[in-house]
């Protein structure tokens, strides 16, 4: 009898048994499993339920039960959710692929019903909104519209697929951001599946093709992001598949002071556990601190995983978890058997008993400080208190992750806008143009968009008023928002400073923040003014939120509203006014900062059970403008070919059943060489599409108007669009470019600097290959395949990278490309490389994970440069994956075989 058969227990809840594999039977003296951590406790329960002797062998499930703090030996493991959560940008490209596997299975003779989910996908529809009308009340309703005339033939594709495929659900627009629908309500905790007339119980986890699915450890179900591909895999029944992770454990102590916040905890984490490198682990929180952590407290810090570079942060269930559930429409019946289930089989946390961990890390929250991070990075931690004087460093410190290499003597540099009425002010250096509350990070915490409302009343009352040039919005994750703040009575505060509900999606924190005004475009222009945005999101890139906009803060959303009144980043909210009353007196940011107890007050009166009820009651058919979506009752799609949304991508081209062997990349040319932290938003934007890129182009040229283009997001069911859209940000920086800013290159036979596009073009031609070098922490940021897919189309075959994010350099495997590590204390520059080499990369199919291999960089002149790279595939499958030339082929092979 094997672990899997000697583990089978039943529980009784409620009059009804049900079926459990027991964690504690895999106790033999060398396991303990109240010593494991908790997260582990999950992944080894996923192993054990559905341990098959084939994929999952009792070899993986007994490896993870004899899991050690620290593991020499990184075994890999194979992970099967229980469920797969997609947003409608990196989710509508995975969409895009399935119907193109059932397209070339169909067009092959087989059955194009092999391909379908084997297991329950939600698609979520939140990331198309822009945000272009804010500041009044009509904004919602013409945002929505503006929303639905874009993408209409994408939400007609999507349509399609809910009718199409088996266990696929969408949650229309204008519901809320995936990761707080996910928490509020899809999230089970505890799922059950009848297993030959028995119903068995088990932990929900999941994967999500958007990097802060992470956020739903908060509840204690373990997951995060992965690319598209890998999710799409996951769907057609192929496990995911990771090293033993390390697992750092953070002991939260004591209690937060008045005036510090969840968000400013977040930014803490996300400093302290970048500096602790926690890129590929797991992080679990636990201690006598987490009874003083709502749900809502636990989400912010969950949810800031990629950020902090985990593979994700985990809390275990506890009694606040129970109580959250019951209280968001939770059935009590299913409660109880969650609360049953967890404590049988040791997943309900217990703070008699430490677990070990990798390494520990003692956090007191009474040491939280008011913060702020950026202006650049969401690690770089600001005090509130600094923010002005450390914004006036980086003004001229040297350009990079800190500076923008600008002349100090600019820095009161002032413009005077003149708007279309007349009306005429002053903006300067630091101006905050955008002021977003935003994003599912924080506007999943009632006690954060309470205290925000409290402020603006506060400051309403006072008679302080917002710049006419910054731009106000609020996109909150949930409707459950607007019913609370309506129950408060507080909206009216907000909607006097600007701060109207536009809409319920991502919007300025994924960079769909719409155009400034012309006046303060062109104004900026003319004044060489560096405009900043403060939004309560998670990513502040340099360019993300908006092109315009150099400097980026993230904040809680009360500091959103202050900076909005306050006009400028280099106002110190702690020593400076941040207005005038109506007597004309100072008033400043403690006059109208809300204590923590009249904020827990408003929030204990304002935010009820049945709200959460009311709301999720209808979530799948409530919204009238997708239920009149018509679509196509057919199991292959029809492909357009005029359509610029939605092309059959070219992944299956000259398919075969059969695999080649790997042999070495010779006569490669170095398409870009960057420095560190290239992110995915470097490398495939999600924003607006420039005219004259070339993508811009290319829409002309098929007869899309400027004003159509929509941004590069919606457009990622086009290859045509994307591949042009690969490394075209406007803020990256190719050391091949002699210095030009933005999405260029040198054409190394001819030495042109032309569009990365075109050059691609022009190697593809010569039949050359391509490799990128860079530095540390390549492709970080967003869970965004395209910025695989897309090098690969442009025909990268490898990133020599001195290290690669978690999620990107799975899907630089996944699409069949080829990443390789510097050696410890070597990069580009330390070799003497310069780009304009020619490489040649010796790999063979006898490969192994990790193994050293060696490229030689053949100069002009004939010299010779050879050093050894980690080949960073990190497992036998991924080199399975890499064999069969990516993923998606390897799977249509299974598939059909």
């Amino acid at each position: 009898m094997n672990s899997k058969q000697k583990s089978i227990k039943t529980i009784t809840t409620n009059g009804q048994d049900y079926k459990y594999y027991d964690l504690k039977s895999l106790e033999n003296g060398q396991v303990t499993i109240a010593k494991l951590p908790y997260s582990i406790r999950v992944l080894l329960e996923n192993l054990l339920r559905q341990a098959d002797g084939k994929v999952i062998a009792e070899q993986h499930v007994l490896s993870l039960a004899n899991w050690k703090p620290l593991n020499e030996v990184k075994t890999e493991i194979p992970f099967k959710p229980s469920r797969v959560i997609l947003q409608d940008l990196t989710g509508g490209a995975a969409i895009v692929d399935l119907a193109a596997l059932r397209y070339v299975t169909d067009k092959l003779g087989k059955d194009s019903a092999i391909i379908n989910p084997d297991i329950p996908v939600d698609l979520v529809i939140d990331h198309s909104v822009q945000v272009d009308y804010s500041g009044f009340n009509d904004a919602f309703r013409m945002n929505a519209e503006i929303e639905f005339d874009r993408n209409r033939e994408r939400y007609e594709f999507f349509s399609w697929a809910e009718k199409s495929f088996d266990s696929f659900s969408v949650v229309p627009p204008a519901t809320g951001i995936v990761h707080q629908v996910n928490l509020e309500y899809l999230a089970d905790v505890v799922k059950e599946a009848d297993v030959d007339g028995e119903t068995i119980l088990y932990p929900d986890t999941l994967v999500g093709t958007d990097s802060h699915t992470t956020m739903i450890n908060a509840l204690g179900v373990l997951g995060w992001g992965v690319g598209g591909i890998e999710a799409e895999a996951g769907m057609l029944g192929q496990p995911c598949y990771l090293q033993l992770p390390d697992v750092v454990g953070v002991r939260f102590t004591g209690k937060m002071q008045n005036g510090a916040t969840a968000t400013d905890l977040a930014l803490k984490m996300t400093q302290v556990l970048r500096e602790q490198k926690v890129v590929g682990k797991f992080v679990e929180y636990f201690g006598d601190g987490l009874k003083n952590l709502t749900i809502a407290d636990r989400s912010v810090i969950a949810n800031m995983a990629p950020e902090y570079g985990a593979t994700c942060g985990f809390f275990p269930v506890d009694d606040e978890t129970l109580g959250y559930l019951r209280f968001t429409g939770r059935e009590d019946a299913k409660v109880d058997r969650i609360e049953a289930y967890v404590k049988a089989n040791h997943l309900f946390y217990n703070d008699t008993i430490e677990p070990e961990y990798s390494e520990l890390i003692a956090i007191d929250l009474s040491t939280v400080e008011p913060s702020l991070a950026g202006p650049k990075r969401p690690q770089d931690l600001v005090k509130l208190s600094d923010v002005s004087d450390k914004f006036t460093e980086a003004y001229s410190a040297p350009m990079g992750n800190q500076g923008y290499g600008l002349d100090a003597a600019d820095i009161d540099n002032k413009v005077t806008i003149t708007y279309e009425d007349g009306y005429q002010e002053e903006m300067e250096n630091g101006a905050v143009s955008i002021a977003a509350i935003t994003s599912c990070t924080n506007t999943s915490n009632p006690y954060l968009m309470l205290s925000a409302a409290l402020l603006a009343k506060n400051a309403v009352e006072k008679g302080l008023t917002v710049k006419r040039y910054v731009k106000t919005s609020m996109s909150p994750g949930s409707k459950v928002t607007a019913r609370y703040y309506e129950k408060s009575g507080l909206l009216p505060y907000l909607e006097a400073l600007g701060f109207n509900i536009i809409g319920y999606g991502c919007m300025t924190c994924v960079g769909n923040s719409g155009p400034l005004r012309p006046e303060v475009s062109e104004a900026a222009k003319e004044g060489n003014i560096l405009l900043s945005a403060v939004l309560s999101g998670n990513r502040n890139f340099e360019g993300r939120i908006h092109a315009e906009v150099k400097a980026g803060y993230l904040a809680a959303p009360h500091l959103v509203i202050a900076y909005a009144l306050a006009g400028n980043v280099k106002v110190n909210l702690a020593t400076d006014p941040i207005g005038t009353d109506k007597e004309g007196q100072p008033v400043y940011f403690k006059d109208i900062l809300p204590s923590n107890e009249e904020v827990q007050k408003v929030v204990n009166e304002s935010v009820l059970a049945d709200m959460f009820k009311e709301e999720y009651r209808s979530v799948f058919d409530s919204n009238d403008l997708w239920n009149k979506i018509e679509s196509a009752d057919k199991p292959v799609y029809d492909w357009d070919a005029d359509s610029t949304y939605i092309a059959n991508p070219p992944y299956f081209e000259n398919f075969q059943l059969e695999t080649e062997p790997i042999t070495t990349l010779k006569g490669l040319r170095v398409l870009g060489k960057f420095q560190d932290s290239i992110t995915t938003d470097h490398i495939s934007p999600v924003g607006a599409i420039a005219m004259k890129s070339p993508a811009g182009k290319y829409l002309m040229e098929r007869g899309v108007k400027p004003k159509d283009f929509n941004s590069y997001g919606s457009r990622r069911g086009h290859h045509e669009v994307m591949m042009r859209g690969t490394f075209s940000n406007i803020r990256l920086r190719n050391a091949l470019a002699d210095g030009l800013e933005g999405g260029f290159t040198k054409y190394i036979p001819t030495n042109e600097i032309m569009p990365i596009f075109d050059a691609s073009v022009k190697y593809k031609e010569d039949g050359t290959g391509l490799v990128i070098l860079a530095g540390d922490d390549y492709g970080m940021g967003s869970s965004r395949d395209w910025a695989a897919k897309g090098a690969r189309l442009l025909g990268v075959d490898a990133v020599i990278a001195k290290s690669f994010e978690r999620i990107h350099r799975s899907n630089l495997i996944m699409v069949g490309a080829l990443p390789l590590e510097f050696l410890k204390g070597e990069d580009a520059d330390t070799l003497g490389l310069t780009g304009l080499e020619e490489y040649a990369i010796a790999i063979t199919d006898d490969v192994k994970p990790n193994e050293v291999i060696t490229v030689t960089a053949r100069a002009a002149d004939g010299t010779e440069k050879t050093f050894q790279v980690i080949a960073r595939r990190d497992s036998e499958i991924e080199i399975d994956y890499y064999r069969n030339k990516g993923i998606l082929p390897m799977v249509l092979r299974n598939k059909i075989k």
